[in-house]
């Protein structure tokens, strides 16, 4: 007898848990939504920090949620492991005619995915709940997949400094709107984000090596204050930022 799938084995422990355990047994695919986000997270995070072993035990985790859904999914009718599948290698092979002799010229994704009518415009579709820097990085992606976007990373390091000089005027206005700030400061936020993409840079994850370069260097300022005696609350910007200068050389070699 051939052995299971990789895919199948998972599935077929999912439907014992089923049969046997009483919390598995209780779970519905609302109940599991947020073990389902913190999977992904705890993915995400792993993939980030570059641990292979950390990376398959968060791909495990991951693969037994979608295993639930797919048994639940089987045990309403609604589909099955066969359902979904199929569905995926629908889906790219309608994505690339070009590989699989359906006689097309490649398009981009995007372009596909409307002539698929899958959504009605580009920007259909992507999720509200994405965090703020993913939104803006895909809805860029998205644009461009039609051609609305620079050819090179010289368009959008203009748009920063264009921004920034908007951004600089409504602060020197003689009555600046914190509404009007917010909007500038989002305006250049995106388009920070647009010159990153450009230059190849995931902002996301340029972002969080800052974060982890502030956090270093400020717990190294903190370790020098205390040190020599300094309380870190009352020590004041000028005391603070020369710790901050010898902490960025002692954290990492900076000038």
């Amino acid at each position: 007898m051939q052995e299971p799938s990789a895919l199948g084995r998972i599935v077929q422990l999912v439907r014992d848990l089923r049969r046997r355990c009483p919390w598995d047994a209780a779970q519905t695919p609302a109940t599991l939504r947020p073990y389902l986000v913190e999977e992904v997270l705890e993915l995400d995070h792993a993939i980030g920090e570059g641990d292979p072993s950390a990376v398959r035990d968060e791909l495990g985790d991951l693969l037994l949620h979608l295993a639930f859904q797919i048994v639940l999914g089987e045990e309403t009718g609604a589909f099955g492991a066969e359902d979904v599948t199929r569905a995926i290698e629908q889906k790219m092979h309608r994505r690339h005619p070009h590989l699989f002799d359906l006689g097309n010229q490649p398009v981009s994704w995007e372009r596909s995915k409307l002539a698929d009518g899958e959504r009605a415009g580009v920007l259909d579709g992507l999720p509200p709940t994405l965090p703020a820097l993913i939104m803006a990085v895909r809805l860029q992606e998205r644009a461009a997949g039609v051609g609305f976007d620079w050819p090179d990373a010289a368009g959008p390091r203009g748009k920063v400094r264009e921004e920034l000089n908007e951004l600089e005027a409504e602060i020197d206005a003689p009555a600046p709107s914190r509404a009007r700030v917010a909007a500038e400061v989002g305006d250049l936020l995106f388009a920070v984000v647009n010159l990153s993409r450009k230059l190849g840079c995931d902002p996301r994850a340029a972002l969080e090596q800052a974060n982890r370069r502030f956090q270093d260097r400020f717990k190294q300022v903190e370790a020098l204050a205390a040190e020599r005696g300094i309380d870190v609350g009352t020590a004041g910007l000028e005391q603070l930022d020369r710790l901050w200068e010898e902490a960025k050389t002692a954290v990492r070699g900076e000038k």
